[in-house]
């Protein structure tokens, strides 16, 4: 990887919105990387990863019903994204990469007993995570995410997708929110969507994501999801979906993993409102899910 590194200014992240949580910071591979942390700190954690283009503040409505209801949450910016560092060129970013950065963090934290909640990138970065880490996980959300192979046809819409990230000439995260989500967003939200790319420059993490997404069975991270699917198939910790209603990036994902985890069965999975951005359209539903599955587990 070259040692191109951005780092974005401090002042653009100033007054925002609902955000108004202390920033915590980790050296992970010379990068700085910065994750949330809020709530008791000896209570068991719940690791919420965000996905594309967005940032911790995609959770910002989350975490206090989280945290009020006795978790610690922990919600880290991905490397490339929100606070933390982003190297500056696409190909730096692999998946590889991205699991050797969040596995960093994860394992200078020593965070067990974990509750994963994940969505998008998220999700393929978490859920193979927890399959190849079992160990440290208690139960696993997914909202909006799924653990693709590559074995599978992508669907069309994801294809535009990532030819867009790749080569539009503009890429404009808090507009890309904004779309997928069904509410519209505030000024002052789609500032602090904007807030960690000052410039083009700061993108390329978030342009390199659709790219890396396992798309055909020779792909380089194929064998490993594929390895981490066999786990998840005798996954049978408590497992939650809590997909939306309209997201036709991951429509019948939710399904899809009913039938193949085992720890799905008799959950009492929820279909919430929302778009792509669930966290945006029901986020206190959401976090709801999240607390009576933990009630549920600790009663």
């Amino acid at each position: 990887m070259s040692r191109d590194i951005l780092r974005t200014p401090e002042s653009r992240f100033e007054r925002l919105l609902d955000y108004p949580f202390e920033p915590n910071y980790r050296d992970v591979d010379g990068l700085r990387m910065h994750y949330l942390d809020e709530g008791p700190a000896d209570a068991d954690p719940v690791l919420m990863l965000h996905g594309e283009p967005s940032w911790s503040y995609l959770y910002r409505h989350m975490i206090p019903v989280c945290a009020a209801a006795g978790h610690r949450v922990i919600a880290p910016d991905l490397i490339g994204f929100g606070k933390s560092d982003k190297p500056a060129h696409i190909e730096d970013y692999s998946y590889q990469t991205h699991m050797d950065w969040l596995g960093g963090l994860i394992e200078q934290l020593d965070l067990r007993r974990i509750t994963l909640v994940c969505q998008d990138w998220g999700s393929l970065l978490g859920l193979r995570y927890a399959a190849e880490n079992p160990e440290r996980f208690r139960a696993i959300v997914v909202g909006n995410g799924m653990l693709p192979t590559g074995d599978q046809a992508m669907p069309r819409a994801f294809q535009l997708w990532k030819s867009f990230a790749l080569y539009s000439p503009v890429f404009p995260p808090a507009r890309i929110v904004d779309v997928g989500s069904f509410r519209r967003l505030s000024r002052d939200e789609r500032r602090a969507y904007d807030a960690p790319f000052p410039s083009r420059h700061y993108k390329a993490g978030a342009r390199a994501f659709p790219a890396l997404v396992p798309a055909s069975p020779n792909d380089p991270a194929t064998e490993a999801n594929r390895q981490a699917w066999e786990v998840l198939s005798q996954w049978d910790k408590p497992f939650l979906t809590t997909f939306s209603n309209g997201d036709p990036i991951t429509k019948g994902g939710d399904r899809y993993m009913q039938d193949r985890v085992p720890g799905a069965q008799g959950q009492p999975h929820v279909t919430l409102k929302g778009g792509h951005f669930l966290q945006e359209d029901s986020p206190v539903p959401f976090a709801r899910a999240i607390n009576d599955l933990l009630a549920r587990m600790d009663g």
